[in-house]
């Protein structure tokens, strides 16, 4: 090893940040940016077949997460029969390279429809509560967790550091979703109900989630819901589809005051920001979708969706979220394998 390399490393280590990686024409930019000074770090994805291969799990390893949050479809089990779910867990669980994940670094997070039991289920899931149980045990929540007597799996995390706090508010988009209305006249799978008709949360949740954002005094504030929030034409499931419950969320976000409230979405085997200004809210609320990990809509060409920003990412990819309470910053990013770099947006709240 040279003097040099040795030197720039003490450099690194003394300024506290990750070294940069070296960029030209023929390497791929990866994530690694030396100007970013991360007081916490979340890594997400949704979208994992646990019988095909993932290459992200060292990738998403080497960024050092304070955190791992699933964002649904963890498994794909559309099953009703409990031994086989928990089978599936099993085999996610015996993976090398998630097990290594799981030793270093704290794991929460959601369900959407394939580990939830069935492809675009929702409140008339008749084995809901018994996948609950299931979808507990893979997460490893303790058996005296308020979650394991309440009907579905929504909780909210709090981490502290000196510099700061970040709470993480997981949503439950499955257990309480009503009807979908389909779409008729156009090739579209679904479009919105009648505005006011059917919910998302439901009552239950949704008072929840009012109390924790208006009781919130963290620096950041991480809603995660396995289906987008803001994007609403794709025809596929969407918040968009309970029109009234999304600018219900909206309406609440502002009101709370809550600071740097974000949202984490998946499901849709791409990857995209959504950006939006509400009325009364100081800051923009991104909506940041990253799916999937193990597959991904490679044919995607278009769709429309009226809150993007930048390009959609369609091959396989985690999100990384930093955050410098500081300076109010968070540094989101794309990212694929070989951390190469795919999307990236920053944002001052």
């Amino acid at each position: 090893m040279s003097h040099k390399y040795i030197a720039l490393c003490l450099i690194f280590i003394t300024l506290g940040c990750k070294p940069q990686s070296h960029t030209s024409k023929d390497t791929p930019t990866t994530y690694l940016d030396s100007t970013v000074t991360a007081d916490f770090t979340l890594a997400f994805g949704s979208c994992n077949k646990q019988d095909e291969t993932n290459f992200l799990w060292d990738d998403i390893l080497k960024t050092q997460p304070d955190v791992w949050v699933w964002g649904g479809d963890n498994i794909y089990a559309d099953t009703d029969n409990m031994q086989r779910l928990r089978a599936m867990y099993d085999q996610q669980n015996a993976i090398e390279g998630y097990k290594k994940l799981k030793e270093n670094t704290t794991v929460i997070g959601t369900w959407d429809d394939h580990d939830y039991g069935l492809n675009d289920g929702g409140v008339d899931f008749h084995k809901k509560k018994e996948s609950q149980q299931e979808f507990l045990d893979f997460m490893g929540v303790e058996k005296n967790d308020p979650r394991r007597t309440q009907e579905g799996v929504y909780t909210s995390h709090t981490y502290k550091t000196p510099q700061g706090s970040i709470k993480v508010i997981v949503l439950d988009t499955r257990y309480f979703r009503t009807a979908l209305t389909p779409d008729t006249k156009t090739k579209k799978r679904t479009k919105p109900n009648a505005y006011g008709d059917g919910t998302v949360l439901g009552e239950r949740q949704l008072t929840w989630l009012s109390n924790e954002l208006y009781d919130s005094t963290a620096d950041f504030n991480v809603l995660v819901s396995s289906i987008q929030i803001l994007s609403n034409e794709h025809g596929f499931e969407t918040w968009g589809n309970f029109p009234h419950e999304v600018d219900q969320l909206k309406k609440l976000i502002a009101d709370s005051k809550a600071k740097g409230v974000m949202i984490l979405s998946g499901d849709r085997h791409i990857s995209e920001f959504s950006k939006t200004e509400i009325e009364g809210l100081p800051y923009p609320l991104i909506d940041f979708t990253s799916s999937g990990l193990t597959h991904s809509y490679t044919r995607f060409k278009n769709e429309s969706n009226p809150f993007r920003v930048g390009k959609v990412v369609s091959t396989k990819s985690f999100g990384l979220i930093r955050f410098n309470f500081k300076t109010k910053e968070t540094h989101m990013q794309m990212l694929g394998d070989g951390l190469k770099l795919l999307g990236e947006l920053h944002q001052v709240y």
